[in-house]
């Protein structure tokens, strides 16, 4: 076990990428860096971009909107762990297997979305998934988690 957590950080050390639309990252090594360095807690999104449409909607309403992006920036590290279905939207092999470590640990039941608040040292503080509000209103269900 211990032989796979390292051999899953070292291939994110080399995987992290960041998406357009948000500041996400894609690797947790690089995420529980900046946590720790920024002292802030780390949004997980556990999200199937290609086929949960709950995911979609996620994105659009909530971490696509101005509101969140700029809190977001200022408050968060955000870490993206993604199961595209499409052949197309494979990811790289290293990726893919990141997230499914990612997911072994923080979405055992395999929820879409899912949305895992952690402190800066990888300790879950709480967690939620799709709700149709406002992204002010989604910040704050998210700050409730961080006492």
């Amino acid at each position: 076990m211990f032989k796979k957590i390292v051999f899953t950080l070292v291939v994110l050390v080399f995987a992290q990428q960041t998406l357009h639309a948000q500041n996400w990252l894609t690797s947790w090594s690089t995420a529980k860096e900046r946590a720790t360095t920024q002292d802030k807690p780390i949004i997980l999104v556990f999200q199937g971009s290609d086929w949960c449409a709950p995911c979609i909607k996620l994105d659009k309403e909530i971490w696509q909107s101005d509101a969140f992006k700029s809190y977001a920036q200022k408050h968060y590290v955000m870490l993206q762990a993604d199961f595209p279905r499409k052949k197309k939207n494979a990811l790289p092999e290293a990726q893919q297997k990141a997230n499914n470590t990612l997911a072994e640990h923080y979405n055992p039941n395999g929820y879409f979305p899912f949305v895992v608040v952690l402190d800066k040292n990888g300790h879950v503080l709480g967690n939620t998934g799709y709700e149709k509000t406002t992204p002010e209103a989604y910040i704050k269900k998210l700050n409730a988690f961080v006492k």
